[in-house]
């Protein structure tokens, strides 16, 4: 029912806002489909708000729900198409009007992102996409598995620029259907039996762009699992830069295209041999400049003096031991004399204290019989033998007389 109103009666704006309110709890549950553009969520509270969007026309509106019903849709990204389950509701203190939602779905593209999103939690956790995982690629791989369709764009753009880049690599194709309901189960089987071929060093599997529905093959757990299974490195060729399925993230190399792939796995035979000419200069400058820095250390050392004449230190340290052995010389000499002088003298000293020098003078020495001197003239008797030594000889005699010497008193009288 309209209120009325006049400028002379106007209605309390409480009054409208619980008229408005009453007409818009009238208004019952309704199913809505619409896109997620915005998704708040805030700390702490259990409250999530959202803000959907018409499809094709310019509306919008603000959805309140909670973790609880978001939760199970699983993960939910901007630009979603989901049916909310909603009630309008209108809030009289602040004159805002909004919906309550209490059941959200995802559909269409939606729900099959919110799948992927899901498995590729699960395989994340599990370790999967662990960077230490990755394996490097063969430098210059001899063999190079190719898993896509038969006479599909994806494998002529490898085997074109494979053929262009090293054309000694050789290709090792198995074909395989890479959408529809047995893709995943042809990939499984191209894939091993590339990985057990002794051969292949590395393996590609590629196709061209295609929507999310024509990609989900490669977003199979099944392939996912296998490609991580394998012994042989794997790069990942699927679509175009923007596609990115969960094979991407497994595999040990991703490339955003075919013929990004052949660029990966081979170098380009051009581009190698200019890389090796310019090694080569460089090596050729190096030797030649180390050549040259050589020589030039050679030349500096060959005009230093000592290899300018080498004989001169010798002549000049054969001066120095001539003058030290000349020294040495007249040291000796000069210790000789000096010896030899002090042994003179020891010599005579000696000589003049021996008995023989005594003896030269014309002194005898008077032995008796057993070799006794004979000291005093009462020690003998007449007819005792005595053995006079002279200086030169000895003479042997006997006592005819004997004398002995007269006191100190009597030294006044002629001893003769």
């Amino acid at each position: 029912m309209a209120l009325e109103s006049t400028p002379d009666q106007p209605q309390p704006l409480r009054r409208v806002a619980q008229g408005v309110d009453q007409w818009i709890n009238r208004l019952g549950w309704i199913w809505v489909e619409a896109q997620v553009i915005e998704i708040n969520r805030r700390s702490g509270n259990t409250l999530v708000f959202l803000t959907l969007r018409d499809k094709l026309g310019e509306v919008s509106a603000s959805v309140t729900t909670t973790v609880q019903v978001l939760d199970t849709v699983g993960p939910l990204s901007d630009g979603a198409t989901v049916v909310a389950h909603l009630k309008p509701r209108f809030f009289i203190r602040s004159g805002r009007f909004s919906f309550h939602c209490d059941e959200l779905r995802v559909v269409g593209e939606g729900m099959l992102l919110a799948r992927l999103e899901q498995l590729k939690r699960m395989l994340q956790a599990e370790g999967l996409f662990d960077p230490r995982l990755k394996r490097r690629l063969p430098f210059l791989p001899s063999a190079i598995g190719l898993v896509s369709a038969a006479g599909s764009a994806a494998e002529r753009d490898v085997v074109d620029n494979v053929a262009r880049r090293w054309p000694a690599a050789r290709i090792v194709t198995a074909h395989s259907l890479v959408q529809g309901p047995q893709a995943v189960e042809q990939l499984v089987s191209a894939v091993g039996r590339l990985d057990q071929d002794p051969d292949v060093e590395v393996i590609v599997i590629a196709r061209g762009g295609g929507s999310l529905e024509d990609l989900l093959a490669f977003s199979n757990e099944a392939l996912v699992r296998a490609v991580a299974a394998c012994s042989t490195p794997v790069v990942s060729a699927i679509g175009h830069e923007v596609d990115s399925p969960i094979l991407d993230l497994v595999a040990d190399v991703r490339a955003s295209t075919p013929t990004d792939a052949a660029k990966i796995v081979v170098p380009d035979v051009t581009e190698e041999r200019a890389r090796l000419d310019q090694v080569v200069h460089r090596l050729d400058q190096a030797i030649h400049h180390r050549i040259r820095r050589e020589r030039d250390q050679l030349a500096t050392l060959a005009s230093r003096p000592v290899l300018q004449a080498p004989t001169e230190t010798v002549t000049i340290h054969r001066g120095q031991v001539d003058q030290l052995a000349e020294r040495l010389g007249r040291s000796i000499t000069r210790t000789v004399a000096a010896e030899q002088t002090s042994i003179d003298h020891l010599l005579a000293r000696c000589r003049a204290l021996s008995p023989r020098a005594t003896l030269l003078r014309g002194y005898t020495l008077a032995l008796d019989a057993d070799g006794h001197p004979v000291t005093s003239a009462d020690r003998v008797s007449i007819g005792d033998p005595i053995n006079l030594h002279l200086a030169e000889g000895r003479v042997e005699t006997t006592v005819t007389a004997a004398h002995p010497a007269r006191p100190a008193t009597d030294t006044a009288e002629d001893p003769s």
